[in-house]
């Protein structure tokens, strides 16, 4: 199924959810397409281990898929989909005793406002090199990280951000603003070197 049929593909994510707990395992394969790249993005940019990433991102799945729950409050399914992600790769953490870089909190001025010309789609499609790219974002704090991951390959907006976290919204403007600052001026250093 090609990306235009997948996204065009009826119903939207939360309604491909109840179509497949009813039994309409097709709505499934769309759902599970839709998502697919941009959440095993999001998880190998996290861990910075590809055996890690697949395996938290089968656990997601499952989660899924076993789970009777639906998004919650303003939730919607992306938000939740990354939520659950995030809690399996959090918990993977704690069960093998690594800490939780994703607590890490250091001083950062959570008065400044976003640069609004700095799509982190672009930011990505900067570098032709995967590997060069991904050794840029594993300099990046896991905070600031786990922001640009999830507007990037999340494709979620700054509100769900701060929700999905549970960071105030300035904070998350921050983080986001510090990592594409960073990753602008590490590939370009790449560029020039």
């Amino acid at each position: 199924m090609s990306d235009s049929a997948i996204s065009s593909a009826a119903g939207s994510d939360e309604s491909l959810l109840a179509r497949y707990r009813s039994g309409d395992g097709p709505a499934f394969e769309v759902l599970y397409a839709r998502h697919r790249q941009g959440l095993y993005r999001f998880l190998l940019g996290l861990s910075g281990k590809p055996e890690l990433a697949e395996e938290v991102y089968q656990e997601t799945w499952l989660s899924l898929i076993r789970s009777t729950s639906q998004p919650q409050g303003r939730a919607n399914f992306r938000t939740w989909l990354y939520q659950i992600a995030r809690n399996r790769l959090i918990d993977h953490w704690r069960k093998h005793g690594i800490h939780n870089p994703l607590h890490d909190s250091y001083d950062e001025q959570t008065h400044a406002l976003i640069d609004d010309t700095a799509d982190p789609e672009q930011l990505l499609s900067l570098s032709r090199d995967g590997q060069r790219l991904e050794a840029a974002l594993q300099t990046l704090p896991a905070d600031q990280r786990e922001v640009f991951l999830l507007r990037a390959h999340g494709d979620l907006d700054l509100p769900q951000i701060a929700t999905l976290t549970e960071t105030p919204l300035e904070t998350v403007k921050s983080r986001l603003r510090y990592a594409q600052q960073k990753l602008r001026r590490l590939l370009a250093e790449e560029v020039l070197t």
